[in-house]
């Protein structure tokens, strides 16, 4: 006790965008993000970082403008970025083409770790706005992109980068607050939040009450079905919260309007 939790993660293929918009200051972020959201569901607070980049030929100018991004990843995480790895591979990646993976490593008291174990009938779920796309779905995002002309607001939209919980997120593992957690990535909401909840007890969620963000109704408006929708995309859920009844209350003061929690349903038998 502590216990130590590691992460490893990418931004796939949303660095397409990043490509091809050549927009490479914020790519850095949602490396960070992906790692750290998927640290923090455990409960554990991040202590550093490493980062990986590939490349067919290095480009000084925008591989320093991926490392700003994540660096300021970090900060945003309060972790350090204490070392990384850059490699050119011209036999591999064509171009301007490059890669990015992230390790997160962090410490979490056994008392303290969230997990199913926690989860019990009536709890409820409480869902964490996202800040747009974060890094899932954008193999779709990007054939939809390739049969319309797109406006620059979208295009903006798409790369704002990857909402980071981990200042939220640990506060309320210090105060007691939830009984678990779970970031919104590739599977969608329920696929995602199964996994921290015990085989015996089911979710039941109320679709109607999800604050969906314009960017995903513009998606689903290129002939996108609500099934596609629900399993490739956050659809404007990034967290997900499991709190016991009491707690429900006490959970949104440490979040700012915009990150405002919500519920949108409850843990069943």
């Amino acid at each position: 006790d502590p216990v130590i939790v590691s992460c490893t993660d990418g931004v796939g293929t949303k660095l397409d965008l990043a490509n091809k918009y050549k927009k490479f200051d914020t790519i850095g972020i949602d490396l960070v993000a992906m790692c750290i959201n998927d640290l923090i569901v455990q409960g554990a607070k991040p202590l550093f970082f490493l980062d990986y980049i590939a490349t067919g030929k290095l480009d000084i100018n925008k591989t320093k403008k991926i490392l700003k991004g994540i660096l300021k990843g970090c900060k945003l995480s309060k972790c350090d970025l204490i070392g990384g790895e850059t490699a050119e591979m011209p036999g591999i990646y064509k171009n301007n083409d490059f890669d990015l993976a992230g390790f997160s490593v962090g410490i979490v008291s056994k008392k303290k770790i969230l997990s199913k174990k926690r989860v019990r009938a009536n709890d409820i779920i409480m869902a964490v706005p996202s800040s747009g796309v974060h890094s899932n779905g954008y193999s779709l995002v990007r054939t939809i992109l390739k049969r319309n002309k797109i406006s620059n607001k979208i295009k903006n939209e798409l790369l704002i980068p990857t909402k980071i919980y981990s200042s939220e997120i640990l506060k309320l593992v210090k105060k007691n607050y939830i009984s678990a957690c779970a970031h919104i990535t590739g599977g969608g909401l329920v696929e995602n939040l199964l996994r921290s909840v015990p085989e015996k007890l089911s979710v039941k969620i109320d679709l109607s009450k999800i604050k969906v963000k314009k960017i995903f109704k513009w998606i689903k408006s290129n002939n996108i079905s609500d099934k596609e929708m629900l399993r490739t995309f956050n659809c404007g859920v990034g967290f997900c919260l499991i709190v016991p009844k009491k707690n429900v209350k006490k959970i949104t003061s440490f979040f700012t309007k915009e990150y405002l929690p919500y519920e949108i349903g409850q843990i069943t038998y």
